[in-house]
């Protein structure tokens, strides 16, 4: 007999919760094998088994919050459940006599996992009344998911009523209570962090997109024939802020107690909605990439963030982000801090709208608000107000971009 134990994920990772179980009680286990989906405070990480045999008992059940360490499965290497909890049970129980067995209150004759009698007092039922699929009697977790919890009749003592919110008193049925899941009890947490420390301040420009437009209009389908990836907007906006962040190398820093951190490397955070909340997988040395790679390095995270398939790797060490509400139709936003960075650029929706060219002129021109948030506490409203202004600038001279790489 084995227990399973959560590994070690990474350094600032000490719990996780279980968001599925992929092996149940009494199945076959390879070594190497996933057993379970862990969701962490940034990714979701599948756990393999680092052993063979039968998965004899779970000892903790789906959204249940693990330490790191901890055994959460028995596995039985020889392919039988000997030595584990139910064979040491069951014998016990058959040689009570009669009379020894009705002297035993049913809570202790039951037998069950740990988890499966945490799970029935959380919905208040009785195990002894929960049908057991296991010949040996023994009540699994998926029993007592199975079993409805008993219903109160009027001989029932009612439990006492729990205060209700004022506007829940009378349309209780009409409320649905979702549980956060943990990456976004996570967001919540980090995006409060944000407003209680840093001096967060917005600063906002806009871009005219017409040049980056014709360029990607004219060479696109080269740019696919030849890259094998799609000529996007993510690659003019990364290599423009690149271009901003080496003018102003305070918006790629840190603030550490009382140092700032000057960060001579470019890891361009690109934030990416999923089902579970927003993630910002990191462009390593975005810098020394050409468009094509920053595309396809944008492609590839967006992929595996969409998938639940992003390492812990993917997620640390970002200097700047860029997140685009455009793609939900947002015209103006105000984007928060991902701490400890001290900028984040916000793109938002190309809108065609009147501009004037001159004193006499007005053309329709594909326009872009933009927003830069950052940390007040080391970058000063002149280098804020600098920044935006160059990216702009390069953006609406993208030939620039081309040149520098």
């Amino acid at each position: 007999m084995a227990e399973v134990k959560v590994p070690e994920l990474a350094e600032s990772i000490s719990e996780g919760t279980i968001a599925q179980w992929l092996k149940q009680p009494g199945e076959t286990v390879e070594k190497g094998e996933y057993l379970l989906e862990l969701e962490t405070d940034k990714v979701n990480v599948e756990i393999i088994s680092d052993y063979g045999g039968t998965l004899s008992e779970l000892l903790a059940a789906e959204g249940d919050t693990v330490q790191v360490g901890q055994a959460i499965a028995v596995v039985s290497e020889d392919g039988t459940n000997e030595g584990s909890s139910s064979k040491v049970e069951v014998p016990v129980v058959e040689e009570l006599k009669a009379e020894e067995v009705n002297s035993v209150p049913t809570a202790q004759r039951t037998i069950a996992s740990p988890a499966a009698r945490k799970l029935a007092r959380e919905k208040g039922i009785d195990l002894s009344q929960v049908p057991a699929v296991d010949p040996l009697g023994r009540v699994r977790i998926q029993d007592v998911v199975a079993a409805k919890a008993p219903v109160q009749t009027s001989a029932q003592e009612p439990a006492p009523a729990k205060p209700a919110p004022a506007a829940q008193t009378e349309h209780d049925d009409r409320v649905e209570v979702v549980k956060m899941s943990r990456r976004r009890q996570t967001i919540a947490k980090r995006l409060v962090e944000v407003q209680h420390e840093a001096a967060m301040l917005t600063t906002f420009n806009e871009v005219d997109m017409t040049a980056v437009m014709d360029l990607r209009k004219r060479h696109k389908d080269a740019f696919v024939k030849q890259n094998d990836v799609k000529l996007g907007f993510m690659s003019f906006f990364t290599k423009a802020v690149i271009g901003a962040l080496k003018k102003y190398p305070l918006l790629n820093a840190e603030i550490n107690g009382n140092e700032i951190l000057k960060k001579k490397f470019y890891d361009i955070g690109v934030a990416v909605s999923t089902d579970d909340g927003l993630v910002v997988p990191v462009v390593r040395d975005a810098d020394r990439k050409s468009f094509a790679e920053i595309e396809q390095s944008i492609s590839d995270l967006a992929v595996k963030a969409r998938n639940n398939k992003l390492a812990l790797a993917d997620l640390s060490g970002g200097t700047f982000t860029i997140t685009n509400g455009g793609t939900f139709g947002s015209l103006l936003s105000t984007p928060i801090l991902n701490a400890p960075q001290v900028g984040i650029l916000g793109m938002h929706k190309i809108q065609v709208r009147p501009v004037a060219i001159d004193n006499d002129n007005f053309e329709n021109r594909p326009m872009m608000y933009l927003a830069l948030s950052y940390d007040h506490r080391i970058v000063d409203g002149k280098e804020a107000v600098g920044f935006l202004v160059t990216v702009k600038a390069l953006l609406e001279d993208p030939e620039q971009l081309l040149l520098q790489g």
